[in-house]
């Protein structure tokens, strides 16, 4: 790992036009001009007091090693380590991490949050057929990423996919040959963890990725979070027991290709390890689906970059976008994708208990992330309700619908009806147009 950081070590000399872009895992991430190259960079910097002794450095340190045994189109690319004082730090105190390539266009995830806009198929096309590139890419240098998802596709200017996010990547092993040495820890994001991972003695293969491949297919083609009110107890009880995200929702006869893509995302989250394909094997299913569509990929393109760079967008996503189309279901809140009776029962038309208010919360929960635009102005009316650190990540997410998600885990979630009655008044306040139409 020494002789990786003596290759390429940027400093502040390097750098200039610091901005915080996000935080997460152990880490900030920032963007930053880099002066001899001439573009923009992001810096991975672990959080203020790691000290060199801890794991989280030397996590930096593999995740940077990976990266540059990846290097490839489909790969985000490796520039150098940092050692520094960010200007935008307070603290004096020596800061570590990695310098890498900064996508502009944010992640495949920020694109499925936009709630009235599903993506053009020649682009999910490409989309999934990209990732599969770069997964089956990684698993010939025998590395497993371990966190496929959505937020850890990055996008570039064009809207060509990277894989992201190689905290948690390891060395892999096969199906049929473990290597014990080759991980001694598990993570990752639950929703995209298959079922025999939710098991104490697990060892993690390759095996592993391709059913987070699947799910992830599924999030891409309908534009859904996978669970979305489910806890990590509720999914690691139900996954092993078979369920899994409702495919039946995705109309087949919708594109060229999509029965392929179906069938293809079922062999992968299939139960059984051994049954799932291999990337090598998944990459003929999508690129015969991507070169079906290949020549409409400019044009949609176009359209998704001309929506995102509208100076209505904001307007637009202000608005109440929820009615369901056929291309974008509405949300299921159930884990194997059934109905809920309760769904049919009506929400009083004044709400006026505490109790009363913070059931109002959670029944609504999937709506209200995705169209609630105030974030910031409701977490200020909240006050101490939201811890400090709790704020100021959520500050630094992107999208209002990320900064919902992350005060509904963060926040609402653990702060019981108290917290959730206030948010409802706050909500009110700022919404009253939203809170009128669910009932309330």
């Amino acid at each position: 790992m020494m002789a990786l950081l003596s290759q390429t070590t940027v400093g502040n000399e390097n750098l200039e036009k610091w901005v915080l872009v996000g935080q997460g895992g152990f880490g900030n991430v920032f963007k930053a001009r880099h002066k001899d190259l001439g573009f923009d960079v992001a810096i991975k910097i672990l959080r203020d007091g790691v000290c060199s002794f801890l794991p989280e450095e030397r996590a930096l340190f593999e995740e940077a090693a990976h990266m540059e045994k990846a290097s490839c189109e489909y790969v985000l690319r490796f520039h150098g380590f940092y050692q520094g004082c960010p200007p935008c730090f307070r603290s004096p105190l020596q800061q570590k991490g990695i310098v890498m390539d900064f996508m502009e266009r944010g992640s495949v995830q920020s694109l499925l949050e936009d709630p009235c806009s599903p993506l053009p198929w020649p682009l999910v096309f490409r989309l999934i057929h990209q990732v599969a590139l770069g997964m089956n890419f990684l698993h010939t240098r025998r590395l497993m990423h371990h966190d496929l998802k959505p937020s850890n596709v990055l996008l570039t200017g064009d809207l060509n996919a990277k894989l992201a996010d190689f905290g948690l990547c390891r060395v892999s092993a096969s199906a049929s040959h473990e290597n014990r040495d080759t991980t001694k820890k598990l993570g990752g994001s639950y929703k995209y963890m298959p079922p025999e991972a939710f098991e104490t003695s697990y060892q993690p293969v390759r095996a592993f990725d391709i059913y987070s491949y699947g799910i992830l297919l599924w999030s891409i083609l309908t534009g859904k979070e996978p669970y979305p009110v489910a806890d990590h107890a509720l999914v690691a009880l139900k996954i092993p027991l078979g369920d899994r995200p409702p495919w039946q929702d995705i109309d087949q006869q919708k594109a060229e290709g999509l029965k392929e893509l179906v069938d293809l995302m079922r062999k992968c989250w299939d139960q059984d390890p051994s049954k799932r394909p291999t990337f090598k094997e998944c990459l003929k299913i999508t690129e015969y689906v991507f070169l079906k569509h290949k020549t409409g990929v400019h044009g949609a393109v176009n359209q998704v970059l001309t929506r995102l760079e509208s100076p209505t967008r904001n307007q637009h996503q202000n608005s109440f976008c929820l009615l369901s189309t056929p291309d974008q279901p509405k949300l299921d809140d159930s884990v194997d994708g059934s109905s809920s009776k309760q769904d049919s029962v009506s929400v009083p038309t004044k709400i006026q208990s505490t109790a009363d208010k913070a059931n109002f919360i959670d029944e609504h929960r999937a709506e209200l992330i995705q169209v609630v635009s105030e974030v910031m102005a409701i977490i200020e009316e909240l006050g101490d309700m939201v811890h400090g650190e709790a704020y100021s990540e959520i500050k630094a997410l992107l999208t209002n619908t990320r900064k919902m998600r992350e005060l509904y885990d963060r926040t609402l979630r653990s702060g019981g009806v108290k917290v959730k009655a206030a948010f409802f008044d706050a909500l009110k306040k700022h919404h009253p147009g939203i809170v009128e139409r669910l009932g309330g």
